[in-house]
């Protein structure tokens, strides 16, 4: 296998199967870019492409024939530290400048309806990511964090039945691969750990019509247990490294409405186990690394809105509010994260047999978060506050046969 890390574990934000994480901790909310426009409102419920195979497999009972759906979403996040009071013996240097950058995070899927109640999906996405390096080498933090990433893809096979026209539903297998990087400065050199595994999971759904013009979805992902295997390293000196990763289940609970002949409504519910993460061991041949992360379970809220501005175009609304599974006390310079709150807008232009495009953007509004992290017996002690932001974009084609 190759490298190892796993301190790079806490990390925002996403890129092709890696990135920068635009959920809490390094959760990845841009499975498509459809949903992106009403901050994933109705995500187990809305069931209007094939991007369902991953917020929930039975809303492919809402898609007839073969359906195709394919995007890509940036994402830039801004982590700007502000200095407040650091103190050690090794807390000098400057802010490190942005740790945010660009990333892209792709996904694809695809629908058939094999008989009038049976559904067969295939979706390939990135669940988790982050991706956060610092500018400065030499930053006042380097002790505490230079580079941290870690990537994953997911491949889901899922299938569906439709009981009855009032209830649908779904399961799907899970085969995620994990490849991961941290690095920080320590008196002895660079320490860098490397790893890399894939793990087995599951998802299942269900969904109510509870008339023509109202669905209720619920859907559940559940954990994924990793080994990671791959090197640790501090300066020249080098060895073989493990460390057991658990990433956390998720539930969903989402419901859409079609409110008038022109206006859609969906609000979306969402609980991840984030106290799986309490730390991380990393084992390696002079010993043992621990890396804290004492993660608290967190829930999501989102509302959103669409508004069928002609026989082609809608024009849709979000807003939603995030919470951190960290705390002020638990804070790292990898993931400098807190509550956020999104702002979203975006349309979709309906032509036909030939396919639909969604567009969306999003704002993250973030808290400035405050630090105090020690390393090295508190010979380096980071201590202030982070500018955070985010600004995610996205565009989303899916056709029908």
């Amino acid at each position: 296998m190759n490298q190892m890390t796993m301190r790079a574990l806490p990390a925002l934000l996403m890129a092709v199967f890696s990135g920068t994480a635009s959920a809490a901790a390094f959760q990845l909310w841009e499975q498509n870019a459809s949903g992106l426009a009403t901050a994933y409102a109705g995500s187990a419920a809305v069931a209007d492409n094939a991007s369902t195979v991953f917020f929930n497999p039975a809303g492919m009972t809402q898609l007839s024939g073969i359906q195709l759906s394919a995007g890509v979403t940036g994402v830039k996040p801004s982590f700007e530290f502000r200095n407040d009071g650091s103190s050690g013996l090794l807390g000098t240097g400057g802010n490190g400048g942005d740790a945010g950058g660009w990333s892209a995070v792709p996904n694809a899927y695809f629908s058939v309806q094999l008989a009038p109640d049976w559904f067969l999906g295939f979706g390939v996405s990135a669940p988790f990511g982050l991706s956060t390096e610092y500018e400065d080498s030499n930053w006042i933090g380097r002790y505490q964090a230079l580079k941290s990433e870690i990537k994953t893809v997911n491949y889901n096979p899922s299938i569906a039945y439709k009981l009855n026209d009032k209830v649908s539903l779904g399961f799907g297998v899970n085969y995620q691969t994990i490849d991961a990087e941290m690095t920080s400065a320590t008196p002895a050199g660079t320490y860098r750990v490397k790893g890399d595994d894939s793990a087995w999971g599951w998802n299942v759904g269900a969904l109510f019509t509870l008339s023509p013009a109202m669905r209720v979805g619920i859907s559940y992902r559940s954990a994924m247990d990793y080994t990671l295997e791959g090197t640790r390293a501090v300066g020249a000196n080098s060895s073989a490294a493990k460390a057991d990763i658990k990433l956390p289940d998720t539930f969903i609970l989402s419901v859409w409405q079609q409110v008038s002949d022109r206006w859609e409504a969906m609000g979306d519910l969402s609980y991840t186990n984030w106290s799986t993460l309490d730390k991380l061991n990393i084992r390696h041949a002079t010993g043992t690394d621990v890396e804290p992360f004492n993660y608290k379970d967190s829930w999501r809220f989102a509302w959103g809105t669409a508004y069928k501005a002609t026989e082609n175009t809608k024009v849709k609304f979000g807003i939603a509010y995030d919470r951190t599974p960290t705390t002020n006390n638990d804070r790292s310079a990898r993931v400098p994260d807190n509550d956020r709150i999104w702002f979203t807008l975006g349309g979709q232009y309906n032509a036909g047999p030939a396919g639909k495009i969604d567009l969306g953007y999003a704002y993250l509004y973030l808290k400035d978060p405050s630090i105090a992290q020690s390393k090295f017996n508190g010979a380096s002690t980071l201590r202030g506050r982070y500018d955070d932001s985010a600004h995610v974009l996205g565009v989303q084609y899916s056709v029908g046969f």
